[in-house]
């Protein structure tokens, strides 16, 4: 069953599964980069307060441009997670300065640690894994650390389609969870069905790794946005139900908004509470301000901006 929703979207729509939404997109993150930062006159006027907010290091980002959207998020009072690319940072000094410029100028003590969209590294560092062992997160303060999770394989990292390089380095992060003092969770690469992101899950569970999942989902696009995004993403499986409904031409102009793979995942983690899926993260291909805008209409008084609380 394709778990996609190609309609306008209703300024009163009919959720016969609100509750359960609401409940699963409490405490919701999103993400930015610096360059679509500065198009948002007032985050305020978007978030709930206390909403995580990812700022994407691109290569070719200069690090005073992260840190100074860092600095702007938390001054409006939001907690900051930038991403620190294993593969753009040249060496441990490096690593060190931008620990450094994160926590004095914008107080940041959250951080997304991931291999990188590079193929080569500039320096020292391949891997989060490696990132991870200098211990410079613990000795600067950082209190929530954040590693990537691939619901539907990484050919980056296992250019077999297999899992076995991305179950090696999830059992590492999952004892290395029992070492640091920072809290630790998965931030997933975003699919578009419910049904194999919960297998993903459940077969995390049974291997022992208990580190929480903190889901991929894409914001409201338009289709050729997001097929560009998925394809650039390495998307696996469920990249083929956005290529069969590109083919009917109709549908190529009308919206795509995660309703339904939200809604099955929100109803699953209803009747299943030890489900290991924690909070959502959002991608707002399509633009933060949509992505907000869908947030609200489905996640009730949670998601209500800071400007109207």
């Amino acid at each position: 069953m394709a778990l996609l929703s190609f309609k306008k979207r209703d300024t009163a729509p009919d959720r016969p599964a609100a509750a359960e939404v609401e409940a699963f997109l409490q405490g919701y993150s999103s993400e930015v980069m610096p360059r679509t930062a500065e198009k948002v006159e007032s985050f305020r006027d978007l978030l709930a307060p206390g909403t995580r907010v990812y700022i994407a290091h691109i290569d070719g980002t200069l690090i005073e441009d992260m840190v100074a959207t860092a600095r702007r998020l938390a001054d409006e009072g939001y907690p900051v997670m930038p991403h620190f690319p294993a593969r753009i940072i040249k060496d441990r000094a490096t690593l060190e300065n931008w620990l450094a410029m994160y926590r004095g100028e914008a107080g940041v003590d959250q951080a997304l640690l991931l291999a990188g969209g590079v193929t080569t590294p500039v320096g020292d560092f391949d891997s989060s894994i490696q990132l991870l062992e200098t211990g410079l997160f613990d000795k600067a303060g950082f209190k929530r650390l954040h590693v990537a999770g691939h619901p539907e394989g990484n050919r980056d990292i296992d250019p077999d389609g297999g899992s076995a390089n991305v179950d090696a380095a999830l059992r590492w992060k999952n004892k290395f969870n029992e070492t640091t003092d920072a809290e630790m969770a998965l931030a997933t690469q975003f699919a578009f069905e419910a049904g194999p992101i919960i297998a993903w899950a459940d077969a995390l569970r049974e291997a022992g790794i208990t580190l929480p999942i903190h889901i991929g989902i894409a914001g409201p696009a338009k289709l050729q946005t997001l097929i560009k995004f998925a394809i650039a993403c390495g998307v696996g499986p469920s990249l083929k139900v956005l290529q069969k409904r590109a083919m009917d031409v109709s549908k190529l102009l009308l919206p795509y908004e995660p309703t339904d793979v939200v809604t099955e995942l929100a109803l699953h983690k209803a009747r299943h509470p030890e489900f290991n899926i924690e909070q959502v993260h959002f991608f707002p291909l399509g633009g933060i301000k949509a992505n907000a805008t869908w947030a609200i209409d489905h996640g009730g008084a949670a998601t209500r901006p800071a400007s109207q609380t």
